[in-house]
């Protein structure tokens, strides 16, 4: 599919069937973007780094120089093709909130792990890129410091909410985001335009005030950030407005009610949820040990916070249960070898017995 290149950009064919492959290959959303039309994105990270909301994130800080934009990466880019792959849920996200027995795990880890399926798809469209149209390229998803949200709403793809994380009119808060980096001069789309009006429902909806203010987050006081990302103890403050969650949160993602036009019928299967995934359980969870704990979450995105981390959450979430049949599974956590399980189980048996007897 050879273009036709005029003043440094192509006549639309090589974008047009980036789109088409992207489809093909089970991305539901795709756009292209400059490489340089993000410029507010470093100043606002720079921000964001100096007031210390990334908490233990120390890599957002050793790698800022990078992130703040594609050319800090990599100084060849021209064109970044901006790619979002859809895990919108069947079943309501918040439909295990206040079920004390078993534990919540965020939809976008209760089926295979994205970080595999998305590059590996991204990967197949760089390969068909290059036979297209010859040209350097790199492909990026999560890890790397790449600011996907703002190259996505640049692109075209979709917004950044009040709740800081991006807003499709098709696909709701439910992407996926993965990026293309190339020395291409492609013919950028349209930047995403702020749809939230005067709707705060995302800022409403946190159990732990995390939004200091719209389009803002700190981290510190995020549940996902807590649960998934923080090593040690985490914050009594912030314990009981954990509930039953124990690996991320979705509540500031479910309520926008952009997500009425998300359609399940479009996530990728990779994504549909694993059965031990989509109400593990917390009896079952505080008895892990390491071996256990890698055979239960082989191939989900949960492996990467390892035992300790998801034993202490499961034990913060039976200190909100009220449910004293977990009492026997704590108690066997109090000389734990990880200061922060035998710190959690001791919280959670202190809570539980404070609870006044039923009946």
């Amino acid at each position: 599919m050879a273009s036709v290149v005029r003043g440094g950009v192509t006549d639309g064919k090589i974008e047009r069937g980036i789109k088409a492959k992207a489809a093909e290959l089970g991305f539901a959303a795709c756009g292209i973007a400059d490489a340089g039309a993000a410029p507010r994105s470093g100043a606002r990270l720079r921000q964001w780094l100096a007031e210390g909301c990334h908490g233990d994130m120390i890599w957002m800080e050793e790698r800022a120089h990078h992130r703040e934009s594609p050319a800090g990466l990599w100084p060849e880019v021209r064109s970044v093709v901006s790619l979002g792959m859809s895990y919108a849920p069947a079943a309501d996200p918040l439909a295990l909130a206040g079920q004390g027995d078993v534990g919540r795990i965020s939809v976008y880890a209760q089926g295979g792990d994205y970080h595999d399926v998305v590059k590996r798809a991204l990967k197949a469209l760089g390969r068909w890129l290059v036979a297209e149209a010859p040209c350097d390229l790199k492909v990026f998803v999560d890890t790397a410091p790449v600011m996907e949200k703002p190259l996505a709403e640049a692109a075209g793809i979709g917004w950044q909410g009040k709740h800081t994380n991006l807003v499709s009119r098709d696909h709701g808060s439910w992407l996926f985001l993965g990026a293309l980096y190339t020395t291409l001069a492609l013919e950028p789309d349209a930047p995403g335009r702020d749809r939230c009006g005067s709707c705060d429902a995302c800022q409403r909806a946190c159990p732990t005030d995390a939004f200091p203010a719209p389009y803002r987050l700190d981290a510190r006081r995020c549940i996902s950030y807590l649960t998934i990302e923080h090593r040690g103890p985490i914050p009594e403050a912030f314990r009981e407005g954990i509930g039953n969650r124990i690996y991320g949160c979705d509540d500031c993602l479910a309520v926008c009610p952009w997500n009425k036009f998300a359609a399940a019928a479009a996530a990728n299967l990779a994504f549909a949820p694993r059965a031990e995934l989509a109400a593990p359980e917390l009896a079952d969870l505080l008895a892990l040990d390491d071996a256990d704990f890698r055979t239960v979450f082989a191939g989900s995105p949960i492996k990467r916070i390892g035992r300790d981390r998801m034993v202490r959450n499961a034990a913060i979430a039976a200190g909100n249960s009220g449910d004293a049949a977990l009492v026997p599974a704590l108690a066997a956590l109090v000389d734990d070898p990880d200061d922060a399980v035998r710190d959690a189980a001791g919280w959670a048996l202190a809570r539980l017995s404070a609870r006044p007897a039923a009946g």
